[in-house]
């Protein structure tokens, strides 16, 4: 009788453990974020091997990387993909096999080195959207958010570019299959806030004329722009981040639900918050709620 038991466990163990192996690779897989410097980004591409070339996504709106953007970089803003989704919901990302298809088609795998550029203004913090999707995503390759923007860059002398003259320069793009793996635990819907006010804090990060319009209840109030600071408009500090939480009566050990309208602005707040906590463990857990008060207001209030 215990032989056979063993042979039962022994069997499960066996049929199992690939799986098990591979639910620890892939927990270990997920992309590292960061902040990386113009300096440091020349010399990542001027050294890198081609078979790990550095992809520079532009997160502002299309209209101005036309103007002008860093060379080589592809544009990338909120604006191009997110739709009204089939509740008539606003600034919904588009859904996983449209995003991950039009990633390919751009030439970035899950395993794409990337950098993000924006400038935290224009883009609506979608660098800090951009970010989370890839998280969201499951990626797996670096992601490095350009420190102070194209700002910085243009003030540290590198050059600027133009649609109309990378054209001549512009190589074909060779499609790739992106593989997604969504990490459910990166987002967060209108009814589970609502079943469930108890287990998280809600940080409201749109405008005060927004807020004062209506919120979300018990929702506390912090405008998106007092997360960067200066004339290039980076991230602020680990501590300054801490200090502004506790400000606001945040507790430091209960999961953050930062929100705007439809998960831009909170999504570069959910970045900045992540930043910090790489160096402050003591910072609470965070989510950015994607539908916002978009969802919100069409699921819960109607």
């Amino acid at each position: 009788m215990k032989f056979a038991l063993f042979r039962v466990i022994l069997t499960i163990c066996i049929i199992a453990a690939p799986y098990l192996c591979k639910a620890q690779e892939d927990s270990t897989s997920i992309s590292k974020i960061g902040l990386i410097d113009t300096a440091q980004l020349t010399k990542a591409i001027e050294s890198q091997k081609s078979e790990s070339k550095w992809v520079i996504l532009d997160a502002r709106p299309m209209k101005y990387w036309e103007k002008s953007h860093i060379p080589g970089s592809i544009s990338f803003s909120w604006e191009n993909y997110t739709k009204t989704d089939s509740n008539q919901v606003s600034y919904r990302i588009l859904p996983t096999d449209e995003l991950a298809y039009a990633l390919g088609n751009l030439g970035i795998s899950e395993q794409t080195p990337i950098v993000i550029s924006g400038d935290a203004d224009q883009s609506w913090g979608g660098e800090g959207w951009l970010v989370w999707v890839f998280k969201w995503l499951g990626h797996q390759g670096d992601l490095q958010l350009l420190k102070g923007g194209i700002q910085a860059w243009e003030r540290a002398g590198y050059s600027l570019i133009s649609v109309k003259d990378e054209e001549k320069e512009r190589q074909n793009i060779e499609p790739l299959q992106y593989r997604a793996n969504p990490i459910d635990s990166m987002n967060i819907s209108a009814r589970e806030i609502f079943d469930n006010p108890n287990n998280y804090q809600l940080v409201d990060t749109r405008s005060t004329i927004e807020w004062f319009k209506g919120h979300l209840p018990n929702a506390v109030h912090i405008p998106w722009e007092k997360f960067f600071k200066g004339k290039d408009r980076t991230p602020i500090e680990p501590e300054e981040l801490q200090s502004l939480l506790k400000k606001n009566s945040l507790n430091m050990e209960k999961t953050v639900v930062y929100y705007c309208s439809g998960g831009i602005r909170s999504g570069y707040t959910w970045l900045v918050h992540e930043l910090a906590a790489l160096q402050l463990k003591e910072l609470p857990k965070a989510i950015n709620f994607e539908g916002g008060t978009e969802e919100w207001n069409k699921v819960i209030k109607n």
